[in-house]
């Protein structure tokens, strides 16, 4: 089972340094909730132009490709919008923003055009606040409470992508974990393990795991364990062979070992491996045919049948 990867909303000591990192302080959040009726006169101009600039760009436009998504996305902008002048950033305004990045990291928006767009929400916000009665000082220091609120919730939208990020990552590991150690149920009680590419130690202790694991779910009598995708045989990999044929050796099944080269048999009579402890076969069709007559079976033909 994979980890969970949601990222986690930081406790308050954390939510603390974080602010304080980023000078949001009482001054910054009262100053915040003093622009709330700027914000309310000036929500529904700001959105409007905000959609019109990603409906102008094809980086962006692609996921807004129905004009229902847009009108419902505006709503919840505008919810959004107004959330940066409550006034306080608590651990469930932190859980919002985060909600909101991993929302865009699970729809595949690129990090670039989802900071180039917060870039232009916040120009729009600066053209809006430089038409307001207000001193140059003023203007200057309400655009720097913005700015810092919103640079701040970018921070946690980011940490939802690289969560999102890390546990693509990790699936993607799994799957190809799975695909290299593929267990196949050929016939009743006989599996079959194609080895393909290098065999390191932990690839080596996956290999006798899943073996392992098939074996006693099957209740499988034969292991085939074909190796002719091994690039290389040396006394490590033969150890490693030895040591899963005893695992499987000690829960009643046999291991036959398939795909030997004519180099690979070289090598191993020259590095003086004994491998007397196992069946081989030099192709999988062979080591089939010794896997069923072991089991009391045999492959007939039609023709056979009707003898």
């Amino acid at each position: 089972m994979l980890p969970d990867t949601t990222p986690v909303t930081p406790d308050a000591h954390t939510l603390a340094l974080r602010l304080r990192f980023f000078r949001i302080d009482p001054g910054v959040l009262a100053r915040l909730a003093a622009l709330r009726p700027f914000a309310e006169r000036t929500m529904s101009d700001i959105i409007d132009r905000f959609y019109e600039h990603l409906l102008s760009q094809p980086e962006t436009r692609d996921y807004l490709d129905d004009p229902a998504l847009v009108e419902r996305l505006k709503r919840k902008q505008a919810a959004y919008f107004l959330g940066m002048f409550r006034g306080e950033i608590d651990l469930a305004y932190v859980q919002g923003r985060m909600k909101v990045g991993a929302v865009h990291a699970k729809l595949a928006v690129a990090t670039q055009w989802y900071v180039g767009a917060c870039t232009h929400y916040l120009q729009l916000i600066h053209e809006h606040l430089h038409r307001e009665r207000a001193s140059d000082e003023e203007r200057r220091a309400s655009f720097e409470a913005i700015e810092r609120i919103m640079h701040f919730d970018v921070s946690l939208a980011i940490d939802a992508y690289i969560a999102r990020h890390h546990e693509s990552r990790l699936r993607h590991q799994e799957a190809i974990r799975e695909l290299s150690t593929p267990v196949i149920r050929v016939h009743d009680r006989v599996l079959l393990l194609p080895l393909v590419g290098t065999i390191d130690s932990a690839r080596a202790q996956r290999v006798m795991e899943s073996v392992l694991v098939r074996i006693g779910e099957e209740h499988a009598r034969v292991l085939l364990l074909d190796i002719a995708g091994v690039t290389v045989v040396d006394t490590q990999v033969a150890d490693y062979l030895l040591k899963t044929t005893s695992a499987v050796r000690l829960l009643g099944a046999k291991t036959i070992l398939t795909g030997i080269s004519p180099q690979v048999a070289r090598t191993v009579v020259e590095l003086g491996v004994d491998l007397t402890s196992l069946y081989t076969r030099n192709t999988l069709s062979d080591g089939l045919d010794l896997a069923l007559s072991l089991l009391d079976k045999q492959i007939r033909t039609i023709d056979q049948e009707r003898v």
